[in-house]
């Protein structure tokens, strides 16, 4: 079983930056690919960013590419999400989450909001 708690979230002027964090416990996260999602209000999920278990794969939404980073740091069992040059359209709130088998993990989000 694997617990996911994202951190980070805030109120980010347009162009501005922020930096997500999802720490994980329970299983090592050495052993499985961690992904960032998004919801907008009245919009369903979407898949915002993946970083595989060897970070050799890393792939993004196209909506995305060029402004996000996802990095992770296994030692501390954490992923980040590095977000520059936001815009209104990135208003969401971030889930981290896990696949293990068939079975889902998602943190409980946090919320990032872009506005002047």
């Amino acid at each position: 079983q694997v617990r996911l708690v994202e951190s980070g979230g805030g109120l980010v002027q347009p162009g501005g930056s922020l930096r997500l964090s999802c720490a994980a416990s329970g299983r090592t996260s050495r052993s499985y690919d961690m992904d960032w999602f998004r919801q907008a209000p009245g919009k369903e999920r979407e898949f915002v960013a993946a970083i595989s278990r060897n970070d050799r794969s890393t792939p993004y939404a196209d909506s995305v590419k060029g402004r996000f980073t996802i990095s992770r740091d296994n030692a501390k069992n954490t992923v980040y999400l590095q977000m520059n040059s936001l815009e209104p359209e990135d208003t969401a709130v971030y889930y981290c989450h896990v696949r293990l088998g068939r079975t889902d993990y998602w943190g409980q989000g946090t919320q990032v909001t872009v506005s002047s």
